[in-house]
């Protein structure tokens, strides 16, 4: 019991990144049933709709975790592309293709080891120990299923045991993936060998001296390159946000409010009764007759003689006798819990004991236990002035959420029905109207204006043509834009005269560049033949196939594609600015031992049974009818 987490490492680091950095929610079939069918249909994975309020919901968790990560360098319009966009669908689909199947096949996770997991998690632990108060905690931090706010333990339960049932799944397809130790061993040898390499450059500035342009070479680069000498279409324009927390900011939180929603939800504030405890487990194993049944009891019985007679020798007992691996070598000791984690034999008999007092055989499905409790933390409120913060910045987040909602629909009427200005949604909604500058279709200096829907708004006929408001834009949670074009430049070619010195460096670049190659390739040449050439090497150095920054990967490349057998051996590589030659003068296998050996075999493996688990995907797509509804996928999602 105790020692589940202990033999399950792979599934707890699984376990990890879906609290701290949760992917995307793996959701129940009767939770896609229970959505509401108003909102537009993306895809369908059998019976199964996908509509796009959850579509909209996991694009926006995505972002926020991205912006969480990038901080000041996160641009949303990066998060919101077509082919991001079609990720986070696809990802969708496979998750109810699986999810779907673990329902049909009735795979089960049973309470007690859902318990095991959740008290061993390291993100609920402190000083090594499970913490409800950290538990609730970190489930409030988080985002529920449909991308909401906060999660109660029921919720994070419930996901939970969907998620380990995937899991279940995936793991025994994946474990399909064996490699021999030879082919592990070879690829461990490849993947450590290390090269002396030296380079030698052929610097196209060398050459550039031997370039002549002509009018007629000149000429004809500019026709043949005229889009490397356009200034793109622009436009100048305009806009206003609509953000929830400026609109929220204006209606300031109360005091009355937080003491309401304190009182409100003070079970969220409670933290439960605790007991640490220590235990001797005798093993039953499943299916045992009464016979074997009577002989742990009488050991366990003599067990609890001896821990009663020398209570200080307790954690010498459960090291030398106990049957569960991981509480045992840490004297027994089961860390702190609270009721409803733990098997229920086990905390009844917990919860009615003192402090040092010791007790047993007490029955579970795993066997007999000799218990000692070890101390009492008592339940507790927390008080309001510990938590005012958190309840105030949660209060905030709903302000900011129910203004934007009451806002939305009427600052999207206004900037479309008086659509020749954008002042009258400027002045309802007191924000000022912006100075966007000019703006290209590859972007603006401005994030909002950037989005993939304003850029695709701001060069319409519309917004062109008729000068006309763009609608009302959502381009991140919580914030809307709409912008006005006030001039328009189309794309324009600027005229040889303007760029004729900018031709000639090029010419003189490409055709430089062209003559590096080709003495580089001779003098290649004449070292693979044994001759010398007046271009001298350096001292060699060793290389990684990873590089690092003081080579170009091409070159790290390059020589590792050479043969072995015969050094040196040499290669060149044609770059942008000259020519590289290449020597590799030595090769140094890694030094692997049984553990490396065992490691490339895991790794291999693992990457074997990802390739058969994406394999396992497409036979499940294959047998179930998806469809894509491409145009809904291309449209805003509802909110």
């Amino acid at each position: 019991m105790f020692s589940f987490i202990a033999n399950h490492k792979r599934l707890l680091q699984f376990l990890l990144a879906l609290v701290v950095v949760p992917p995307f929610a793996l959701w129940g079939i009767d939770s896609y049933q229970r959505l509401g069918v108003s909102a537009a249909e993306v895809a369908s994975v059998g019976d199964i709709k996908i509509n796009d309020n959850e579509f909209a919901a996991q694009l926006r968790a995505q972002q926020e975790r991205m912006q969480q990560v990038l901080g000041r360098n996160y641009n949303a319009a990066m998060f919101d592309t077509p082919a991001v966009r079609n990720e986070i669908l696809e990802n969708m689909i496979s998750q109810r293709l699986v999810t779907q199947h673990v329902v049909k096949s009735r795979m089960l996770v049973t309470d007690d080891a859902l318990r095991e997991i959740i008290m061993t998690t390291p993100a609920f632990l402190v000083d090594g120990k499970f913490s409800r108060e950290l538990y609730v905690n970190v489930l409030k931090s988080e985002r529920g299923e449909r991308g909401e706010g906060g999660m109660s333990p029921e919720m994070f339960e419930n996901s939970l045991r969907r998620d380990l049932l995937v899991q279940q799944l995936s793991s025994a397809v994946g474990e399909g993936g064996l490699v021999s130790r030879a082919i592990a061993r070879e690829w461990a040898r490849l993947a450590g060998e290390t090269r002396e390499i030296s380079t030698t450059k052929l610097a196209s500035s060398g050459f550039a001296a031997q370039v002549k342009t002509t009018p007629e070479s000149i000429n004809a680069f500019y026709q043949s390159n005229r889009g490397r000498f356009e200034i793109p279409e622009q436009v100048k324009v305009e806009y206003i946000l609509l953000d929830g927390d400026a609109l929220a900011s204006a209606d300031p939180v109360t005091a009355k409010e937080i003491e309401t929603a304190y009182e409100q939800q003070r079970g969220l504030y409670e933290v439960k009764e605790q007991r640490q405890a220590s235990h001797i487990l005798v093993a039953v194993k499943q299916g045992a007759n009464e016979a074997e049944k009577a002989k742990a009891r009488a050991k366990a019985d003599e067990l609890l003689a001896q821990a009663k007679k020398t209570p200080a020798g307790f954690a010498d007992l459960a090291r030398k006798n106990s049957d569960d691996p991981g509480s045992a070598e840490k004297g027994g000791d089961v860390g702190l819990f609270s009721r409803g984690l733990i098997a229920k034999t086990f905390e009844d008999a917990a919860f009615s004991m003192k402090p040092g007092e010791i007790a047993g055989p007490v029955e579970s499905e795993f066997g007999y236990h000799i218990i000692r409790l070890t101390s009492v933390v008592p339940g507790k409120l927390k008080p309001l002035a510990e938590v005012r913060g958190e309840i105030e910045k949660e209060l905030r987040k709903q302000h900011a959420g129910r203004k934007f909602a009451e806002s939305a629909e009427q600052f999207s009427n206004l900037v479309y029905e008086q659509a020749d200005s954008l002042k009258p949604a400027a002045e309802r909604f007191k924000v000022p109207v912006r100075d966007g500058g000019w703006v290209t279709r590859a972007g603006s200096k401005i994030a909002q204006l950037s989005h993939p829907r304003a850029l695709a708004a701001l060069f319409s006929d519309e917004a062109i043509k008729n000068r006309r408001n763009t609608e009302a834009i959502e381009v991140a949670q919580g914030t809307l834009i709409s912008a006005r074009v006030l001039e328009h430049k189309p794309a324009t070619l600027r005229p040889l005269e303007e760029v004729r010195q900018e031709v000639v460096q090029l010419i003189t670049q490409k055709e430089s560049a062209g003559l590096a190659w080709k003495q580089g390739a001779e003098r290649l040449e004449q070292l693979r033949k044994g001759e010398t050439i007046t271009l001298p090497f350096p001292a060699p150095k060793p290389f990684g196939r990873d590089g690092g920054a003081q080579i170009p990967p091409q070159v790290v490349e390059a020589a590792f594609r050479l043969g072995g057998s015969k050094l040196p051996a040499y290669a060149g590589v044609e770059l942008a600015d000259g020519y590289v030659l290449v020597r590799v003068s030595k090769v140094v296998p890694p030094k692997l031992d049984e553990n490396a050996e065992k490691n490339a075999q895991s790794e291999l493996s693992r990457s074997m049974g990802a390739t058969e688990f994406r394999a396992y995907l497409q036979g499940l797509r294959a047998d179930s009818k998806v469809t894509i509804n491409a145009k809904a996928l291309e449209t805003k999602p509802a909110n």
